[in-house]
Order: structure tokens, then sequence, then C-alpha cells
């Protein structure tokens, strides 16, 4: 039995929320009673199989799983989906009238896996939701989603979960929007759910990072809940009480893209024609400043001197940072920025000191 509409995927917003992982039937059940009563999920999800990084963790209860959450699913009314990461978890969870599927970060990195589903998934009519990859490689997001599609599936979602990146950061999985924002661009007609559970990897923060997914015009959010977070079996830090997850759905404010008042669309158009004004001088500007670093360039050449200068580097550097504050930028903008020049500069004298 299923209590899936093919609509469902393009609502707005789409909810999808529920355990990390189905630990005992009892909890399955409780939790999505429980889930039920906000009226504020459209999906529950539970993880079934569960990649983990090093042998000994808790991997999943595996396939009875499949019945305890669809049998919760179909008591409560409300559609379940599950992560897979091989064809034979394809296989189960078609086998047992599991609504959706989503492809995990951990498989989306591996196009021998994607392809595998991929094949697995030819002629179904399942939905299937696609997270980032766990490195940030967006060609590698790119090509699950051209995998998937070419099998034959119709209904696609993107899932944004974060990505891994060395050192401490107070992310679990820093977001790099950027990456979302351009995998939107180059997929701007399938739906893009934002996972603030992963990015954040505790409570406190996902109240800020699903507001900023909705003010990026995400088109819904996956968050975990449990009926005890604090016990749960994996993840315990960053899942919230289904009582929780009603505060936090509740204090999200959601906007539209569409504009509709003529006096608002005027004063847009004018603003963003300011905009496009001042990025023609910029770019006229950064033309000017590379052909400076042109002329150094044939000054190096001409006396035999490398092309990076540390101290002046860091000094130029330095000096931007000290403005930022005072121009409104951020540290991390003015970093990215200054590393973007200096290396298009390097690449100009390159260019210069091996020419011939």
């Amino acid at each position: 039995m299923s209590v899936f509409n093919a609509d469902l995927i393009g609502k707005k917003p789409l909810l999808i929320s529920g355990p990390c992982s189905a630990e005992t039937e009892a909890q399955v059940h409780e939790t999505v009673q429980q889930l039920s009563k906000t009226k504020k999920v459209d999906f529950i999800r539970a993880g079934i199989w569960k990649p983990r990084t090093r042998p000994g963790m808790f991997e999943g209860v595996g396939t009875p799983g499949l019945t305890w959450l669809k049998d919760a699913g179909v008591a409560a009314e409300i559609p379940v989906m599950v992560e897979v990461a091989t064809s034979k978890h394809v296989e189960e969870s078609l086998k047992h009238n599991i609504d959706a599927i989503w492809i995990g970060a951990r498989t989306t990195v591996n196009p021998f896996s994607v392809q595998e589903i991929a094949d697995a998934l030819r002629g179904t009519a399942i939905p299937v939701f696609i997270k980032n990859p766990i490195n940030p490689d967006i060609d590698l997001w790119a090509g699950a989603v051209e995998r998937v599609e070419k099998a034959g599936v119709a209904s696609l979602a993107l899932i944004h979960r974060g990505f891994s990146a060395y050192g401490n950061t107070k992310y679990r999985n820093p977001p790099m929007w950027h990456l979302a924002i351009e995998m939107k661009r180059r997929f701007p007609i399938l739906p893009m759910i934002c996972d603030p559970s992963h990015i954040c990897g505790n409570r406190e923060l996902l109240q800020y990072v699903a507001q900023k997914s909705i003010d990026l015009d995400y088109n819904g959010l996956m968050i975990e809940s449990h009926i005890d977070p604090e016990n749960a079996w994996s993840d315990a830090k960053q899942q919230v009480t289904p009582e929780n997850y009603l505060k936090l759905i509740n204090s999200l404010t959601w906007r539209t893209e569409e504009i509709t008042k003529q006096e608002v669309i005027s004063a847009l158009m004018q603003l963003r024609g300011q905009i496009d004004e001042l990025d023609d001088e910029l770019l006229i500007l950064l033309s000017d400043r590379m052909k400076i670093a042109d002329k150094i360039g044939i000054y190096k050449k001409e006396n035999n001197i490398t092309i990076l200068q540390t101290a002046r580097w860091n000094e130029i550097r330095q000096r931007a940072l000290d403005k930022m504050l005072q121009l409104g930028l951020s540290k991390e903008f003015i970093i990215r920025y200054f590393d973007a020049v200096h290396i298009e500069s390097i690449h100009h004298q390159t260019k210069i000191m091996n020419d011939g």
C-alpha cells in the first residue's frame, strides 16, 4: 500500500523528518506518530543501512527496519523514504513499497556505486533524492543526477547536506553555499532540499541554517527527529524531538521568489541596473589591475626575480583585512576575493615569465 502522491515532490515547502536511524520497531512507530501530530511532515525518513566511518559503529538494523517504517507510515498516512547505497538496497526498498529513496553523500562520491543504483532503478517510478557528494566536487553531484536521469527516473530532487572540510569549523559539514547555488543554476527545475542536521551536526545551529536555505529559495528541509535524541544510537547531537521540530518549523519565515507589486518590481529593476553598472566598472578595474601585473611581470623577468613575493602579498592582504569592517565586508569574502585576484595575477605573470 502506498500513501504517496506524485505531485508531492513539487510541493513547497517540502518537509522531511524522522530519525537518523531506525533502531527498534517501537521507536520508529512512536517517532512517526508524534511527527504526524505536528501536521508539518510530508515525508518520514529513517536510516536503515548506515554507512559508517569505522567498523564497530552502529550500521543500521537492515531490511527488518523497512517493514517497521512502512507500517508506521501507512498508519500515519505519510509516505516514507530511506537511503540506498547498493542495488540490493534498491531492490529491498521496492519490495517493501518504500515511497521514495535518497542516494547519500558517501555514495554520490563514487560513480560506480551511483551507476549501480541507476541501473537498479531503470523502469521504476520511485522518486529519487540525490545528496551532494561528501567532498566539494560539484561535477560528481551533477554526474550522479545525469546517471539517474538516463536511467529514466522522472521524479528527481537534490539534497544539500554540506561538504567535508579539513580542520575544525563550527559546522560538522560546512555548507559551502556557493556550490549548492551553482547546482541550482545547472538544474533549475529540480527541487533543492536543505539538510541542516548534517550541515550543523548540532541542534543549536539548525534554525539559522534552515532559514538561510529558505532565503536562498530552497524548496524544503530534511531535519532529523527522534523521540529521545540524547540516547539515539547515531548522530544524537543533531536530532530534535518531534515537539522541538514543530517549534523549529514554526519559527521559520517562508519567502517567495515571485514579485507581484509593481512598485517593488520598479525599485528592484533600478537597483539591479545600478549593480550591472558597478559590475561593468569592477571588470574594467580588474582588467586594469592585471595590465599592471603584466608590467610587473616584465620587470621580474628582466631582472630574474621570482613571481611570488610573500612579504608583498601579506602586506596587500593585511591592508584589505584592516579596511574590511569600515567597508562593511566580511573577512571570508575579502580572503576569497584577494586570493582569487592573486592567483589570476600569478597566472598573468607566469605567462610573461615563460613567454618564448
